[in-house]
This record gives C-alpha cells, structure tokens and sequence, in this order.
C-alpha cells in the first residue's frame, strides 16, 4: 500500500521508519532536504512539493510543528489529484483543525485528527498513544496504519477535533506537573537532599508524575537535556489549552502560571531547548544546581 507522510523531522523520521518497516511503500515531503536525504536511503520516494505528493498516493500523513503550517500544507494537499484520505498526527488544536476539516471537506477528502503522546523515543519504539477521532469508517479504515506508529490507539468520537483537545490537555498537565516538579526538586537540593535519591522516593509516592519519572531522570539528573520536545512547542500547547478552554467559559487558575513560566524561558533564549531545560533558570534563582555536574 503506497502512503504519504509530510514532515520528516524528529518524530517524522521516527515514523517514517515504522512505516517502512511495516511493509508500505512511503513518499515523504519536507522542506529540509537533508532531512528527506536520510530517508530516501531507506527507500523512501522523496516528492517535489506537498501537492506532488497528494498526487501520487490516496493517504496523506501529517506530522508538522504549528498549526498554521498544518493549515497552508492541507491547502496544498487539497490539490492533489489522488488524494481521499488526511490524518494529521500534529498538535494542531481544535480550532484550527475544525477550519481543516471543513477545507477538506469541500473536496469530498475526510479528515482524521490524530496526535500523538509520548515523545521521541516512543515514537522510535512504536509505543506511541494515538489520539483519534473523525468519521468511524475512516477511522477504521486507516487503523492498521495508526497501529505501525503506536500502542494504545485511542477513537475519541466522530468530530475531527476531539483528539486534537485531549493532546492539548495532556500537553498542558505535563507542562504544569513538569514545572512544579522542578521547582520542588530544586527546593530539596537546596534543602539537602540528594537529586537520585530524592527522586526515587517521589517516584514510589503520591507526587510522582511523568515529568518525575522519565523527563527529570533521562535529561536533567545527569545535566544532558538532549532535545526532544522543544520549550517553543509546549508553550504553543499550554497557550492553545487555555485559550480553547477561555472559548468555552472554564476557568483556569492554575495552569497558566506553566505558560508564563514558559512565556519567560523563551524570553530567555530556551525556544529550541528541551522543555525541561529551563529548570536552570529556577536552580539561578535558588543559587543551587539538580543533578550530577556543576553549573
């Protein structure tokens, strides 16, 4: 089965690889031709534009950084010439994936709006949550392709962008639980407490998180921050959160402290840093350093 996916960067390259390897025969689109270089060794058909692509296959996937960029790229999916079916495995948020769908629409090609939790190295394993929702049978339809990228496939209901809400709530928890986390643990530091041990105490208690359990040991106890959802991202779902909600009237106290939070890091020059990179800023504050190396 031929399939196309536009994007090919962190993640994308990630699935781009379970595809192959599943056994379909992929074309792929991106802007970087360094990264389509890298694939094209994997036999994968490397396309001229996004339109060029929507002309070859009937399934088109999505994998892209801000919603606005999803916007333009379905416009231009839209002009293909074989094109019948669009899942957008990117945060896009439900605002502008309803404006998608309903683009999409007018061309008789249904949408599945489909992002996706876990990060890059879930994304590597395949373990992936998949969040989706749109028309049943599509849906259906497309599962065999969704369980290649994933584990736990989620169908959330036939509105396109009911996926897109949850990620954004998940996103926003994380933000949220990853901050306090880490204003905590520097809090125990400076109080005199080791960095591991502490964190293996929190991770058999009640404050554990994921942000506790994977994040803060795999990027920060050992000071390596390796990249792997950038702060600019998690602002830009944090933000999309809290304004969705403000549209439907629920209030929110709490997490917007995350976002200004975020707000300040990318001020600060952290928009390309790992999320949890500016905990550096919370440590500067405190005069005390989470994790093996000095500052």
């Amino acid at each position: 089965m031929k399939i196309g996916l536009i994007g090919v960067g962190n993640i994308g390259f990630h699935f781009a690889n379970r595809l192959i390897a599943a056994g379909y025969e992929l074309y792929i689109y991106d802007k970087s031709q360094k990264a389509l270089e890298r694939l094209s060794q994997s036999g994968a058909k490397i396309c001229a534009s996004a339109k060029d692509l929507a002309s070859k296959v009937e399934t088109v996937l999505l994998c892209l950084p801000m919603p606005q960029i999803v916007a333009d790229v379905a416009a231009d999916v839209a002009q293909g010439s074989q094109v019948k079916i669009v899942v957008d495995l990117s945060t896009t948020g439900p605002s502008v994936t309803k404006q998608v769908a309903a683009m999409l629409e007018q061309k008789n090609i249904p949408m599945i709006g489909s992002p996706v939790s876990g990060g890059i190295v879930a994304a590597e394993k395949g373990t992936l949550a998949v969040m989706a929702s749109g028309p049943k049978d599509i849906f259906e339809k497309i599962k065999p392709i969704l369980l290649a990228l994933g584990k736990n496939i989620f169908y959330l209901g036939a509105d396109p962008t009911l996926g897109q809400t949850v990620k954004i709530i998940n996103n926003t928890l994380y933000a949220t639980s990853m901050i306090a986390s880490c204003e905590a643990l520097v809090y125990g530091v400076k109080a005199g407490l080791d960095a591991k041990t502490m964190l293996d105490v929190i991770n058999v208690s009640s404050g554990r998180s994921f942000a506790t359990l994977e994040r803060i040991p795999q990027c920060v106890l050992d000071r390596s921050f390796p990249v792997r959802f950038t702060t600019e991202l998690l602002h830009k779902d944090v933000k999309m959160c809290i304004d969705e909600a403000e549209k439907l009237g629920v209030p929110m106290q709490v997490n917007p402290a995350a976002r200004q939070f975020l707000a300040f890091a990318l001020s600060q020059g952290d928009g390309d840093k790992d999320n949890v990179f500016p905990i550096h800023h919370i440590e500067e504050w405190a005069g005390v350093q989470f994790g093996e190396k000095l500052i």
